[in-house]
């Protein structure tokens, strides 16, 4: 009996057809010509969305619900920066490899050691740990953020300095983004408040009573 809707040819039988080509009659992309260009392109990301379409509606034309726009725009030390961001792409990634702005470090990556601490809206967060499309429509404030337009240091960049507080600076720029955190909460803190603030943030040099010392400092300064 000839098959009704014309899908398989008269001189070939279905399981075949199921194993080796199911046509959509639309597409008239088979399964197999599909893998071969997944293959072809590496074009992983994209597959999920393709093979639905084909299968459910024999269309690719349409995008799979809850697919993330890649372009977006991320205000970024008091400017808009648009830039291509991949779904799975973390904070530290996108602000050190597709800005540039690499005073953020990457140390353990996965949200322990503090290096990577930016403010968003003004609260400090390990940007190892939060995907960079969560913080569109927020301020991103990074340690390149921080001097005045006329490249003069921020009270407590210069406190650092002062109190000779870095010392390999791998862990410097989040001790001092933990520390002007809290002292736009606790203009004077005590030194206890101040360890507290800045426990988060590791440093393999041992220089804890120098960074202490330099938000002491700042906070003297600043108030």
């Amino acid at each position: 009996m000839r098959n009704p809707t014309n899908i398989f040819p008269d001189n070939l039988n279905s399981d075949v057809v199921e194993n080796e080509a199911i046509v959509c009659p639309r597409s008239k992309t088979s399964r197999r010509a599909f893998i071969k260009g997944i293959i072809a392109s590496g074009a992983v990301a994209s597959s999920s969305g393709f093979m639905f379409g084909s299968i459910a509606g024999c269309s690719s034309d349409k995008s799979v619900a809850g697919s993330i726009e890649r372009l977006v725009s991320l205000n970024v030390n008091g400017k808009m920066r648009r830039v291509d961001v991949l779904p799975q792409e973390t904070l530290a990634m996108t602000l050190r490899y597709k800005l540039g702005l690499t005073g953020t470090k990457l140390g353990c990556d996965r949200g322990e050691c503090g290096a990577c601490t930016v403010l968003i809206d003004e609260v400090p967060v390990n940007s190892c740990s939060i995907l960079t499309h969560t913080v569109r429509g927020r301020a991103v404030r990074t340690i390149e953020g921080l001097a005045d337009s006329t490249g003069a240091l921020h009270p407590v960049q210069q406190a650092f300095v002062d109190e000779l507080g870095p010392q390999c600076g791998f862990c410097t720029p989040g001790q001092i983004m933990s520390a002007v955190a809290l002292l736009q909460t606790i203009p004077t803190p005590t030194r206890e408040q101040a360890r507290q603030a800045l426990s988060g943030n590791l440093c393999r040099c041992g220089a804890y009573d120098h960074y202490l010392n330099s938000v002491m400092r700042a906070a003297g300064k600043m108030s």
